[in-house]
């Protein structure tokens, strides 16, 4: 007995379709996509469970939002955390600093030191070495 816990439309039908026709595609978009037209074509929760990897609660979800949001259900929802609090011009403007040269009478720049740098020439209110560091450590720089 078939079960049709989605019913999607031709364009929504074509638009999945395309997507998992698609190259590169994230996994979780990949998932929804697969498991909307499984639904589609009448399987169970358990199967399109199993077939995509997830437990039948999640396709469950799935098919509600699906109901409530239609190809909305794709997209990710944003992921909590804290929010960064130095910026990609700030990370430039620091890596740009740990490649200059250094100042007179050090042979290279310290983390420390750029630290103090940094706050001086006003590219962020405060920041800690550690910071520093991570921010280096993410360049191709030597510096670290």
């Amino acid at each position: 007995m078939t079960k049709n816990h989605v019913e999607l439309g031709a364009n929504d039908r074509a638009h999945l379709q395309g997507l998992l026709s698609q190259t590169t595609l994230a996994v979780g978009r990949w998932r929804r996509a697969k498991g909307l037209l499984l639904l589609d074509e009448g399987a169970t929760l358990q199967r399109v469970a199993q077939e995509v990897g997830v437990c039948s609660l999640t396709v469950a979800k799935w098919r509600d939002r699906y109901q409530v949001q239609g190809l909305g259900v794709l997209q990710d929802k944003p992921r909590s955390g804290r929010p960064p609090q130095i910026d990609g011009s700030q990370r430039a403007k620091i890596t740009a600093l740990a490649c200059s040269t250094p100042p007179e009478g050090r042979a290279r720049w310290s983390v420390r030191l750029l630290q103090g740098r940094v706050v001086e020439l006003g590219y962020v209110e405060s920041i800690s070495h550690d910071s520093i560091h991570q921010i280096l450590k993410k360049t191709l720089s030597s510096r670290t």
